[in-house]
């Protein structure tokens, strides 16, 4: 029946049905197809074969199977409801990636079976691709246990310290109570091998898939905590360092496209390129094939060579940049092989601003609006010498910049995006001026109508002279009059007091013909421009008075010494002084307002309309970065027996206390508010989990451990809290509110239960 069903897929799926000439045969076996290089694989051949699924998570187009000793990996685009264990048959073609894969066509089901044993592998083992996509066994001792969510899939992220190195595993069905006690404990963790990989499909690392926690097996828990733990001084940490390095020096060949002494050097071979970390400081020459001996790493998501020896054959092999656009050089695939990550490369670009700085210079440039840096590193590291003369382009001409691509997010895994980019520049010689500014510029039309107008000017100069003269004390009214305007204008606006103020400090020193005048704010600011040797002027002075209390201030002039004083004087720095007092108590009636508006006046927190709006921002974040955030509701219990017993300016008071002790639990990025009477709300916006909003609930509760002592009565306090979290329990703020109220009221009601319940009471 097997050999059936085969053959019958064979001669209707893969019947040759080219004219001319014959069709690829159909590869039958697994074995067949793992034996394929990539340059065959990408030539899509057919392939028809049974296999056993050993990871279906219904996501994302994941599938694994495996035959025996050899598995592969399936681009399942119809995600097959399928089970490990299943028999299928898969249909498909052939592709090239970091080993060939299949993408199928159909995956049908045969027959419900048994998972393969697990086999146990090193971390050697799982580095050079032995058992890629095969089901593996790893013993490790786990570093990192968290949960994550991958839109609407919870997964737990594992990273096992083994022998030889780290190996990171994404588990299913993410279980936060699970995770408990996997810190530091030895695991033995079962799943399918994979690797992590750069947009050059370089491997940088190993990866498990692992369907749930049940394959996630305790061999020996941790003999101490995370919490139980001593404090530690964060100048003492590395107490606690230790590493024990067994990694080989290994050794690559090719032309050096970029040198900076001291800091790296760049070898090229082919389309493979590679960053040498190195001290070395010798001359090296661009263009030479070179040998570097060093240590194999990862920098976020890149594969380097550190501590870097060079030797440099001085024989040259220069590599001709290639010519790319931004979004070339700007696309990282994790995919396909597409990155130019520390690649020669020369793009075209309009200089959009040119910056010098100790450490290096930047030329900013724009590619069709899409902006990007090309940098020139100084060789002195910044030091403070003669730093040569920057290549001076004029800004908004077309140049092209040849140089080593440096991509700045160099992390994605199983994602295709665009990243920004810089290009490194060996030498000024890099930068080549492709056109010119046009001369249709606003700078040119500038200095074209400023000409115009000097022509114009020249023309009417004698006759406007004459003009201003019989009109100068008019328009200098005028202009007081419009400036005094605008003041009151900005006063009634929500222009800053102190731009106000040096306003009016301004239009002072204008009624006074250039005088200097300021302000001393009261317990403030010196505002406005005061002469730089006040002692040898004529100084006149007059209060900021306040319609009740002390001074807000004092305005000063500076005049001449020879000078006489003026009613001038006197009526310009009392109308200064007038104006500077109707600003400030204006300001200080807005800032009154608005603190009311937001805040409770009894508790001083905030009140139900301030939440609303933080609530709503917090949504807004939360959706652009797909975050969670914690809301509690806090209801005190038998409030109105308070009010009864003890009078409402008992109440008040303890409204006070319960505000002040539940403010002091709280972070400072945390919002407490007063929702009206004896209800009260706390927004939790940095928060990881629903566990992490219920232990700050209990900090919350344990405030009112302690009785409120309050005009000499002593009442012990108690209030039932409610949780709710975004988007879990909804995505609306009314939503959220409503929910964390019916889960207080919940807890209410168990109380007044287990209350009832109780021996003794009706």
């Amino acid at each position: 029946m097997k050999r059936l069903v085969l053959a019958i897929a064979i001669i209707l799926g893969w019947s040759p049905v080219v004219w001319g000439a014959a069709a690829p045969a159909t590869l039958t076996t697994l074995q067949a197809v793992h034996a394929l290089s990539n340059a065959e694989a990408s030539h899509a051949l057919p392939v028809a074969f049974e296999a056993t699924v050993t990871y279906a998570p219904g996501r994302e187009s994941l599938l694994f199977v495996q035959d025996s000793d050899l598995a592969i990996f399936v681009l399942d685009s119809a995600i097959t409801k399928l089970v490990p264990g299943d028999r299928v048959l898969v249909q498909g073609t052939t592709q090239a990636s970091f080993h060939p894969i299949v993408v199928s066509q159909s995956v049908t089901l045969i027959r419900h079976g048994a998972l393969p044993a697990p086999v146990p592998v090193t971390f050697d083992q799982l580095l050079h691709g032995r058992f890629d996509c095969m089901l593996v066994s790893v013993r490790g001792v786990v570093r990192t246990a968290d949960p994550q969510i991958n839109g609407t899939v919870r997964l737990t992220y594992l990273q096992l310290l083994v022998d030889g190195g780290f190996v990171n595993a994404t588990v299913d069905n993410s279980n936060e109570s699970a995770l408990n006690g996997l810190l530091d404990a030895e695991v033995q963790v079962t799943g399918i091998a994979g690797g992590i990989f750069d947009g050059k499909m370089q491997q940088t690392g190993v990866l498990l898939h692992v369907p749930s926690l049940a394959n996630v097996q305790v061999l020996k828990r941790a003999d101490t905590t995370p919490q139980s733990l001593p404090i530690t001084p964060m100048g003492k940490i590395m107490s606690g360092y230790h590493v024990q390095d067994q990694s080989q020096r290994v050794r690559v060949h090719g032309t050096i496209t970029y040198y900076e002494p001291g800091r790296a050097v760049v070898l090229q071979d082919g389309s493979k390129s590679m960053w040498v970390t190195t001290l070395a400081r010798n001359p090296m020459q661009i263009g030479d094939l070179a040998d570097a001996t060093g240590f194999p790493d990862v920098n976020n998501g890149a594969l380097v060579l550190t501590h870097g020896e060079i030797e440099d054959s001085h024989l040259q092999a220069p590599i001709t940049p290639q010519s790319a656009t931004w979004h070339q050089l700007a696309l990282w695939s994790a995919n396909k092989p597409e990155g130019h990550l520390y690649d020669l490369v020369s793009i075209e670009g309009e200089v959009v601003m040119e910056v010098r700085e100790a450490a290096h210079d930047e030329y900013v440039l724009s590619a069709n609006g899409l902006m990007f840096s090309a940098i020139f590193q100084h060789q002195n590291g910044g030091a403070a010498v003669q730093l040569p003369p920057m290549k001076t382009v004029p800004v908004g001409s077309r140049i092209r910049v040849t140089g080593i691509c440096m991509i700045n997010d160099t992390n994605p895994f199983y994602t295709t995006k665009e990243a920004s980019f810089d290009i490194m520049l060996r030498s000024f010689d890099d930068v080549e001026v492709v056109a010119q500014p046009s001369l249709l510029n606003i700078r040119n039309l500038i200095i074209l109508v400023c000409g115009l107008l000097l022509v114009v000017f020249a023309v009417l100069a004698r006759g406007w002279t004459l003009e201003r003269k019989v009109r100068r004390k008019t328009t200098a009214l005028a202009q007081i009059e419009q400036r005094r305007s605008r003041i009151l204008e900005d006063i009634n606006g929500s222009r800053p007091l102190a731009e106000i103020l040096e306003e009016i400090a301004d239009l002072a020193s204008f009624k006074l013909h250039g005088a200097y005048c300021w302000c001393q704010v009261a317990d403030g600011a010196l505002l406005g421009k005061r002469p730089p040797d006040p002692a040898v002027l004529r100084i006149v002075q007059h209060e900021i008075t306040a319609r009740s209390g002390p001074p807000h201030g004092v305005f000063f002039a500076a005049c001449d010494p020879l000078s006489k004083p003026s009613a001038l004087e006197t009526e310009t720095l009392s109308k200064s002084a007038g104006l500077a007092t109707l600003a400030t108590e204006t300001r200080r009636l807005y800032s009154n307002l608005r603190h009311r508006s937001e805040f409770d006046l009894l508790t001083d927190i905030h009140n139900r309309f301030s939440l609303g709006k933080h609530l709503e921002i917090l949504i807004e974040d939360a959706r652009r970065n797909a975050s969670i955030f914690g809301l509690i509701y806090v209801d005190l219990d038998k409030f109105k027996e308070v009010n009864d017993l003890y009078g409402h300016h008992t109440g008040d008071l303890y409204l006070k206390m319960v505000a002040q002790r539940l403010k002091q639990q709280l972070r400072s990025h945390d919002l407490l508010a007063r929702l009206g009477g004896d209800e009260f709300a706390v927004l939790l916006p940095m928060v990881s989990s629903r566990a992490r909003v219920e232990e700050i609930a209990l900090r919350l509760e344990h405030c009112f451990s302690e009785p409120f002592i309050l005009d000499g009565q002593t009442l012990q306090g108690a209030a039932s809290f409610g949780i709710a979290l975004y988007p879990e329990d909804s995505d609306t703020g009314d939503g959220l509110l409503n929910a964390a109220d019916a889960a207080m009221y919940v807890v209410k009601n168990s109380r007044k239960q287990a209350a009832n319940r109780t021996p003794g009471r009706a």
